[in-house]
């Protein structure tokens, strides 16, 4: 009890104690993403999940083909796209439309052929996501050849596991809710928003990611929390804002032409990607942060202890 006393003694309780350490955190992380080459692994994650995407859709439209109406397939993939901006929603819902309107035989033979070549794009994204969070993370003791693409291999079942649960989750929330008519369903609007659900999955795989695969000692769950949440917020803040510039501000057609809506897919994937490194900059300040804190604290407790007590230790 008194040692629990003595802890609570020396929190600094000041609110502008707190504030100014949060504000020196969040510019130390902004230093940490930008002051270093982190753009090239930027460009590498945005290239490779780019071309992991489109074969994904081809994957799934190709198993509801045979497991169910590949039109429904369709549908729930434009509820997830409206988390797009609208410009690059043209891109996906067209590629979606052209799965669906396919013969069987047609989406099977793609879907085979996705498979090769989006496990081969999605592994190397989530390597040069890992190698790019370990270079923000300071790692100084790198994974081997073997271990660090096994660990790639599995954030990727990983993420593509609990995507699925949660896809499960979401729609399985809309179907009872709309089939069923259940009213403390139907009343709740936030269970049947895509917004809610991408939060709440990028907040957990990012969470976990920045835990257990940022660097060879697990990250402090506390850090991995707060960058998974600032992750996701800045993810769904950038398909907002890009969606408002493109529309309200900056009509990107009379610069780009015709390819207008591909440039404006690849700024929101960059976009996204700065997002998931910047949570990782940001968990890896805060973790500095708490330790520093917890020698200090120590430091204090140490100075608050009796000196017989302290030669006793």
């Amino acid at each position: 009890m008194s040692t629990l006393l003595r802890r609570l003694r020396v929190i600094h309780w000041d609110p502008a104690h707190w504030a100014r350490v949060s504000l020196q955190t969040f510019g130390k992380a902004l230093a940490r993403l930008w002051g270093r080459d982190v753009m090239l692994y930027t460009g590498g994650v945005s290239f490779f999940i780019m071309l992991a995407i489109f074969p994904a859709l081809a994957i799934l439209i190709g198993v509801y083909s045979l497991l169910a109406d590949p039109i429904q397939a369709a549908q729930q993939g434009e509820m997830v796209a409206k988390i797009m901006p609208a410009a690059a929603q043209v891109i996906f819902q067209g590629e979606l439309m052209r799965l669906t309107s396919a013969s069987r035989e047609a989406v099977s033979l793609q879907s085979g052929v996705a498979l090769i070549i989006g496990g081969y794009a999605a592994h190397r994204g989530f390597k040069a996501l890992l190698a790019g969070l370990s270079f923000i993370h300071d790692e100084d003791e790198p994974r081997g050849f073997v271990g660090f693409n096994l660990l790639a291999l599995a954030v990727l079942i990983a993420t593509f596991a609990m995507m699925g649960a949660l896809s499960l989750v979401f729609f399985g929330f809309r179907i009872m809710g709309e089939t069923f008519e259940l009213r403390p369903l139907r009343g709740a609007l936030w269970l049947y928003s895509e917004w809610t659900w991408a939060s709440v999955g990028m907040t957990l795989s990012m969470s976990l990611i920045y835990r257990w695969a940022m660097s060879r000692r697990p990250v402090d769950w506390r850090a991995s929390l707060l960058g998974g949440a600032a992750a996701a917020a800045m993810c769904i803040f950038a398909s907002w804002g890009l969606g408002f510039y493109v529309e309200q501000i900056a009509h990107l057609g009379a610069t780009y032409g015709s390819v207008a809506t591909v440039v404006i897919f690849l700024i929101w994937l960059s976009w996204n990607v700065n997002a998931l490194f910047f949570g990782g900059a940001l968990a890896t300040e805060v973790e500095l942060s708490i330790d520093r804190q917890q020698i200090l604290t120590m430091a204090d407790l140490g100075r608050d202890l009796p000196t017989a007590s302290r030669r006793g230790s």
